[in-house]
């Protein structure tokens, strides 16, 4: 325990088990988040923020990669400026407050995001595959499985 005085509020919602609730227009066409893993269970507060936002986003990756077909792989859009898209091919965190992306922009040049989490927003995109004839890269999943081992 810290010795920031918090309320009973900032208290309870840090001691919280995490939960996921979607409602949806069209409940076919959007998956529902699946079973949240072990590791997400964990109250809040044995995490840093960094940790937290990093797992969290490993769940949407992993459920907007569920809708893509296979000749479409995941990418992030910039908010603000003309920064264009990053294809994500990897992501990390750096305790305790820094997010960030690994992947290539629509050219094909190597790119790095790094982001504060107080400043983490993430628009999720379908690109489709740099190269047609090899298979979809799906990083959701093996984010998932690295978080199932950490």
């Amino acid at each position: 325990m810290d010795d920031k005085i918090r309320t009973a509020a900032e208290a309870s919602e840090t001691d919280a088990i995490p939960r996921v609730h979607e409602v949806h227009a069209n409940p076919d066409a959007v998956p529902k988040m699946r079973e949240i893993p072990d590791p997400l269970k964990q109250p809040v507060s044995k995490k840093s923020p960094a940790r937290w936002a990093y797992e969290r986003l490993i769940l949407y990756i992993r459920n907007f990669e569920e809708q893509l077909d296979s000749s479409h792989e995941i990418a992030m859009g910039f908010t603000g400026g003309d920064a264009g898209v990053l294809r994500i091919e990897g992501m990390g965190y750096y305790d305790p407050d820094i997010v960030t992306f690994y992947g290539s922009d629509a050219s094909g040049a190597k790119t790095q995001l790094i982001q504060h989490v107080s400043q983490l927003n993430v628009m999720l995109r379908a690109l489709p595959k740099p190269q047609a004839e090899t298979p979809a890269k799906r990083i959701g999943f093996r984010l998932a499985a690295d978080l199932e081992e950490h």
